[in-house]
């Protein structure tokens, strides 16, 4: 009828030293997988996303671009401080575009060769 109560007893002297790296080595893999995430794909697209912002500030009156609409032009006329920009999509055909939108620069204006004297 009357029962005594049973308590679990804790491991004592080295194992009860383990119990907290035991608990760090759970949270390893987690630890681990946000680490190799962070190298293979957030790192690289934040690269990617800075060289393309550099690229667009930049644009200037000859270079081929793709919008993100899939539409490739000639830049014809690109204002440094404008959002938008002109690109020729056809012969005589011109759009304005907004400069975020563009989402790749294909190729810079040629250059003009210099003359040898």
């Amino acid at each position: 009828m009357f029962m005594s109560a049973a308590y679990a007893q804790t491991a004592s002297g080295a194992a009860a030293g383990n119990s907290g790296l035991a608990s760090l080595m759970q949270y390893a893999p987690l630890v681990l997988i946000v680490v190799v995430f962070y190298f293979l794909l957030i790192r690289p697209q934040q690269k990617q996303q800075k060289t393309l912002r550099t690229r667009l500030s930049a644009l200037k009156r000859g270079d081929k671009v793709v919008t993100a609409g899939g539409i490739v032009g000639l830049v014809k006329k690109a204002a440094e401080g404008s959002d938008e920009i002109e690109v020729e999509i056809a012969p005589n055909v011109t759009v304005n575009v907004v400069r975020s939108t563009i989402t790749t620069v294909l190729s810079a204006a040629p250059e003009k060769p210099v003359a040898k004297t």
